[in-house]
């Protein structure tokens, strides 16, 4: 794929193999994108080179049951401790003490989960438009207009039957979903084309649901703290995540600030590269 200065290759973690993209020199810091739902590495190629071009190692997998890396079955295999865990098992992999942690969305679960469980790994997070997991449940019974977005959550957890709805017609459904939830031109029809090549994969799409249906299972009482400094950059125009899940997740970091995009929306990468480059870069490197 032609992004430029991206090389590619498989990594073995403990358990599963990871496809990933990396970019930028050996030397540079350790930097970790985590994508989300639908997307996969491809979904940072905004990010990718301006990041690696201002020193920084970056690393982006395809995540546990999305593209090209491994989909394991079951849904334990999908617990948020065991995401968590895939981070610090990449970085193990790459030979890296301690990283710097970009999530989006779904990734940005993973990113605030692994930040919370393993400090000492973890340098500094950036999260662009996800909630902390410990602050949704508390949340959503105090924001039932939360509740309402979040109904496509309760669908998902029907076995098979979103798979074959999401799947139908090229995946017709997840590709409306990018386009009318974003501004127009964020997502361009060739971009679509690689997301439709990913969804299809053998298992990928049952592996990207189960991600939903194990979360419920989670017990998020009592998180811990996030005590690195972390920036949160949030697109207020999000038609599936309210401002104030941004508010909510601040209040368990030690170190932390939140950077509005009053115009953007869920996709802030995609709609704002310039923009979200800068803060990656100004904050990360």
């Amino acid at each position: 794929m032609d992004v430029a200065g991206v090389t590619f290759r498989r990594i073995a973690l403990p358990d599963l193999g990871l496809h990933v993209a990396e970019a930028g020199p050996d030397s540079g810091v350790p930097t970790i994108l985590l994508h989300g739902f639908p997307e996969f590495w491809y979904g940072w190629r905004h990010q990718i080179g301006p990041l690696a071009a201002s020193g920084l190692r970056v690393v982006a997998p395809d995540q546990r049951g999305y593209g090209l890396s491994d989909k394991p079955d079951g849904l334990d295999a999908y617990h948020l401790d065991r995401l968590a865990g895939d981070v610090i098992a990449l970085a193990d992999s790459c030979g890296f003490p301690t990283v710097r942690l970009v999530g989006h969305d779904w990734g940005g679960l993973v990113a605030w989960w692994a930040a919370s469980l393993y400090p000492e790994r973890i340098e500094r997070l950036a999260i662009l438009n996800a909630p902390h997991p410990g602050i949704v449940g508390d949340y959503m019974r105090h924001h039932p207009g939360q509740w309402l977005r979040s109904t496509y959550v309760g669908l998902f957890q029907i076995p098979g039957l979103p798979e074959r709805l999401l799947t139908a017609d090229r995946c017709r459904v997840l590709r409306r979903a990018l386009t009318t939830t974003s501004r127009p031109g964020a997502f361009a029809a060739a971009d679509l084309d690689r997301y439709v090549a990913a969804w299809l994969q053998p298992g990928a799409m049952t592996g990207m649901l189960n991600w939903y249906r194990a979360l419920v299972r989670l017990p998020r009482a009592n998180p811990p703290r996030v005590r690195m400094p972390t920036l949160i950059l949030w697109g207020r125009q999000d038609t599936a995540l309210q401002a104030g899940l941004a508010e909510a997740s601040l209040t368990l970091c030690d170190d932390g600030r939140i950077r509005w995009y009053d115009h953007a929306s869920h996709w802030l990468a995609h709609e704002e590269p310039d923009a979200v480059n800068a803060d990656l870069i100004d904050f990360l490197a």
